[in-house]
C-alpha cells in the first residue's frame, strides 16, 4: 500500500503545559507505528479556536484532517482516539470520519481508553500502584469529566473496579454527571475520612483540573476544605502515565475499519 498516515485524535486542551500529556501518548504511538506519518486532530471546536486565537496554532478537527490527508494522496489512515470513554465527543469523531471511509483504501480507528473490562482493570491497577497504601483516615478522589451520554456509566465502573481490587478508599466523581461531588462526600463521611487527595481522571490536567478540581474558588478543593477535610491535589493527566500510553498503543494495534 502507498502513503500511510497515523491520525491521533483527542478532545484537546487550551493549557499548553497540560498538552504535554497528549504529547506523551502521541510520542509513544509514533514510536510504535514508525511506518506511518504522524498527524494530530482535536475534536473540541472551542479548544481549536482558542489555541488559534491565543497561540496562532491551527489544529484541524477530524474532518479537516481527513480532507487534508485525502488531498495529499494518503491511501491508508490509522486513527487513534485519545478519548477516555466512548461518549459524545467520540461519537462525533466517528461521524466525521465515517464520511471519509470511501476516500481511502483503508481507514481504521482504535478504541478509546475505557472500552472493555480489561481496560478498566489495567488503568485501575496502574493508578493504585501510584497511590500506594492509604491510611484509614485518608482517601484518594478522582474527578472525571462526566456526560449526559449513557457512556457516563463508565465512571461508576471505574470505582467498582477499584473496589474489586481491594481499594476501599478510592472514589470517583464527575463534573458534569453522576457520581458527583455530593456522592463522593457521602462516601467520605461514611468511612470517617479526614484527609483527601484530589486528582483528575482525565487525559490532561487542563481547565477542569485547574479550576473545578483544584481552583481557589468554587472548586472541589474549596468545598471539601470548607467541610473540614485536609485536602491536597495532584494535578497529573492520565496521559502522562506509561500504562495509559501502553493501552492506547494496544488499542491502535487492534484498530478496526470504520463503517
Amino acid at each position: 500500500m502507498g502513503k500511510k498516515a497515523l491520525a491521533i485524535i483527542s478532545f484537546g486542551t487550551t493549557y499548553p503545559q497540560a498538552r504535554e500529556a497528549i504529547v506523551c501518548i502521541e510520542n509513544r504511538l509514533r514510536q510504535a507505528f514508525p511506518e506511518y506519518d504522524f498527524y494530530r486532530a482535536f475534536t473540541s471546536g472551542m479548544v481549536i479556536r482558542k489555541i488559534e486565537r491565543e497561540e496562532n496554532i491551527k489544529i484541524p478537527n477530524p474532518a479537516e484532517l481527513m480532507e487534508q490527508l485525502a488531498a495529499e494522496g494518503y491511501e491508508e489512515v490509522l486513527c487513534q482516539s485519545l478519548h477516555v470513554i466512548p461518549g459524545v465527543e467520540y461519537e462525533k469523531m466517528l461521524g466525521q470520519l465515517a464520511s471519509y471511509r470511501d476516500r481511502f483504501a483503508c481507514l481504521r480507528i482504535g478504541r478509546p481508553m475505557l472500552f472493555e473490562a480489561s481496560d478498566y482493570e489495567a488503568i485501575c491497577k496502574s493508578l493504585l500502584d501510584q497511590i500506594g497504601v492509604l491510611d484509614e483516615d485518608a482517601a484518594y478522589v478522582y474527578m472525571g469529566h462526566g456526560t449526559t451520554h449513557f457512556a457516563n456509566a463508565a465512571y461508576s465502573q471505574v470505582e467498582n473496579m477499584f473496589r474489586s481490587l481491594g481499594a476501599e478508599h478510592v472514589y470517583v466523581g464527575t463534573v458534569e454527571g453522576f457520581p458527583d461531588l455530593a456522592y463522593v462526600e457521602s462516601r467520605l463521611l461514611k468511612r470517617g475520612i479526614k484527609r483527601v487527595t484530589l486528582a483528575p481522571f482525565m487525559i490532561v490536567a487542563g481547565d477542569h483540573a485547574q479550576n473545578d478540581l483544584a481552583g481557589d474558588e468554587d472548586s472541589w478543593k474549596t468545598a471539601l476544605k470548607s467541610a473540614g477535610y485536609a485536602v491536597q491535589t495532584e494535578l497529573c493527566g492520565l496521559g502522562e502515565l506509561d500504562a495509559v500510553g501502553e493501552l492506547f498503543v494496544a488499542h491502535c494495534a487492534q484498530a478496526e475499519k470504520i463503517e
